[in-house]
């Protein structure tokens, strides 16, 4: 099984919930992209208004190897239409605020698998429904873990445990999935310098927020004696709040899909199958129980999550099926004793700006408006098939997610 062959093979459609007004200080397109990142075309749209990029507000990152329609805020006047590489936006209204991530209410997936047998194509519409019917665990999939590095420690993890020095290490030196040719150059001469600064700051790429860190960091090259990481902690803070932002939430994933995992596994036992994301071995069942609660969630690993049995709704926990070994609270703090962490541990003491996130995230993901269509001859692949598949998913799910449970 294949798919994301070419741009058109993966089309996801935002549906959003806008709170368009007469008039309000922000403009909302809808944009329409191609084989581009979201944060191209917001600095695109930036240039094209003459706005600075921080006016233009994207409440969520869309593939690049796709298709994709999504919503954009813009501080601001703007033109009916906009248009550059790989994108093309209608203004949609104004609103009185920016957007967010709450804004958007699910995404509507259209994808083509291709390269199937006719044992596969039939395999497929079985698993499909499925899915549909048992759901699947609602486990953040790779894209969230770009910033995890095999055989190192995550840089959230080295934030968490107050290790300024290691994790401005590891934004340094520590080579991230998306990385752009001359940040994978400029790492591995910063591993080798380590401490030089000066030696660092000229060749880190510019313009960048390397830069700004190795600035400070070359003007400060000496610790205080009283307070001997002071400076790296300084240094870590002046790291824009997106990525530290984005760095906390990779782990903090990270550790929820390892507490998901093992409450399903003490839940319901043996698995049929095991999902592999960022290196973790996850069970996935294909059937649920009669009884299991399918609304239960977790909350996100966060130093004042509630581990005890109460009503998701109210941030807690509610068992739903107890079976030996299955408490939650217990889970949860071998899970941080693997990491050398206790629940105290996971607030960003370091940190001024960024946060891990609070709430709860459902347990289980239920694709909706699943279909396949019938299989047919594959364009790309003489003597093999591809199948349409759509569904649409909550805010915050991954439809990568649902086509691996599809082969298993």
């Amino acid at each position: 099984m294949r798919y994301k062959i070419q741009p058109e093979d993966f089309v996801v459609e935002e549906q959003m919930r806008l709170p368009l007004a007469p008039q309000g200080p922000f403009a909302v397109y809808r944009v329409r992209k191609r084989d581009t990142t979201t944060l191209r075309v917001r600095a695109q749209m930036a240039r094209s208004l003459g706005v600075p990029e921080s006016a233009v507000v994207a409440p969520a990152l869309k593939d690049k190897d796709a298709i994709t329609v999504q919503h954009v805020a813009v501080r601001g006047s703007g033109p009916a239409r906009l248009a550059g590489p790989g994108f093309e936006a209608e203004l949609q209204g104004r609103i009185s605020r920016s957007l967010s991530p709450a804004d958007i209410v699910a995404n509507r997936f259209a994808v083509v698998l291709r390269d199937l047998s006719d044992g596969e194509s039939s395999r497929i519409q079985e698993r499909l429904a499925q899915v549909a019917r048992f759901g699947l665990p609602n486990y953040f999939d790779q894209q969230r873990f770009g910033s995890l590095v095999a055989g190192e420690d995550h840089i959230g993890k080295r934030i968490l445990q107050r290790d300024a020095e290691g994790a401005l290490r590891a934004y340094l030196t520590q080579p991230f999935a998306g990385d752009p040719a001359r940040v994978r150059k400029f790492k591995p001469f910063a591993a080798a310098h380590w401490g030089d600064w000066d030696a660092i700051f000229r060749a880190a790429p510019r313009p960048s927020n390397f830069r700004s860190v190795l600035t400070y960091l070359r003007d400060h090259p000496t610790a205080d004696p009283e307070q001997p990481t002071l400076h790296y902690r300084k240094a870590l803070n002046l790291i824009t709040r997106r990525l530290l932002s984005l760095y906390l939430a990779a782990y903090q994933s990270l550790l929820w899909n390892r507490i998901a995992g093992r409450y399903l596994a003490a839940q319901l036992g043996e698995a049929d199958a095991h999902v592999e994301i960022a290196g973790e071995r996850l069970p996935l069942h294909h059937e649920l129980p009669p009884h299991f609660d399918r609304d239960t969630a977790i909350p996100l690993p966060n130093h004042r999550a509630v581990y005890t049995p109460s009503p998701p709704r109210s941030g807690g926990f509610r068992d739903s099926l107890p079976r030996r070994g299955s408490d939650l609270s217990a889970i949860v703090t071998q899970v941080l004793a693997d990491e050398g962490l206790a629940l105290n541990d996971l607030k960003a003491r370091i940190l001024k700006k960024a946060y891990l996130s609070k709430g709860t995230r459902a347990l289980h993901l239920f694709p909706q408006g699943a279909t396949a269509s019938p299989p047919e001859p594959d364009d790309r692949f003489p003597d093999r098939h591809k199948l349409t598949l759509t569904f649409t998913l909550p805010r915050g799910s991954y439809a990568t997610l649902v086509l691996k449970a599809l082969s298993l």
